[in-house]
């Protein structure tokens, strides 16, 4: 008999044990998924004003405003996330280290990853190229077919795909071919110390000049570059819009072959070989 009653008392005091621990944990649960559901709508406004007010500022491209609405998107679920374990009892203290020592880790093995993201963010930030632009580095060229976080993707003269890491871009000097409205081409001939120097030069501007494409400001000019005892050399000077450099300068120096009937004298590279621009 005692037996019996000693059993009833523990199955009461189990069963009210237990009712007071699903009390507790009932409103932790609903509390947790009170702070998960607004943590998540939360996040998402965040993310969205983030992005939004990113995308008003001029130059920020939009590859940028995604990535760091997507960081400020993650960075406040992470927080809801801890704020979640919290209400159940859990040190928050120690998950926040374990988080960074998870951190310092994935930053050590990727680094060069984040070393390209970096170069990217640059890249995104101050853009010293922009898609459909011609470039040259020291080991890249070509027309830009777009910039990513990690890697820019190229097109070369011959119609080859190129994908660049961004840290490559990010740590050499860049020549822009197309950034700048109008470029400068010379050529220049030679001629024999029995020829003219003033009526060649008139004659070179005026070849310039009569074709629509050269701009009248700053206006071609021609000019002795050099000279010895049984000849001088000529260059023309002229300029043009950066999107029409290739074709003009190769018909400028074809006009200027059957007007003297010279070779003109090999031109130093200004450009990629016939990279659109």
């Amino acid at each position: 008999m005692d037996q019996a009653s000693d059993f009833v008392v523990a199955t009461r005091t189990a069963l009210a044990q237990l009712t007071a621990l699903a009390v507790q944990y009932s409103f932790s649960v609903i509390g947790a998924l009170i702070l998960l559901v607004l943590g998540w709508l939360v996040a998402g406004l965040l993310s969205r004003w983030v992005y939004n007010g990113l995308s008003r500022i001029s130059g920020i491209d939009a590859t940028l405003s995604q990535f760091f609405s997507n960081i400020v998107r993650y960075a406040a679920l992470i927080l809801v996330v801890v704020m979640v374990l919290g209400q159940f009892g859990v040190q928050t203290a120690s998950i926040l280290a374990a988080l960074g020592a998870i951190g310092l880790a994935v930053g050590l093995a990727l680094q060069g990853t984040l070393q390209n993201i970096a170069a990217g963010i640059m890249l995104l930030v101050l853009r010293p190229f922009r898609v459909g632009e011609s470039i040259e580095t020291g080991s890249v060229t070509g027309t830009i077919v777009d910039v990513g976080l990690f890697a820019t993707e190229l097109k070369t003269a011959e119609g080859v795909y190129r994908l660049a890491p961004n840290s490559t871009l990010w740590n050499v000097p860049i020549t822009n071919y197309s950034r700048l409205a109008s470029r400068r081409h010379e050529i220049t001939i030679s001629i024999g110390a029995d020829e003219n120097v003033d009526v060649t030069e008139s004659k070179l501007v005026n070849l310039a000049a009569a074709d629509k494409r050269v701009l009248k400001s700053p206006a071609p000019t021609a000019f002795i570059s050099d000279f010895d005892a049984g000849s001088a050399k000529i260059t023309l000077r002229y300029w043009i819009g950066s999107k029409q450099w290739w074709e003009v300068s190769r018909d400028m120096t074809k006009a200027v072959k059957l007007a003297f009937g010279k070779e003109p004298e090999p031109e130093v590279p200004q450009s990629p070989e016939e990279v659109t621009v």
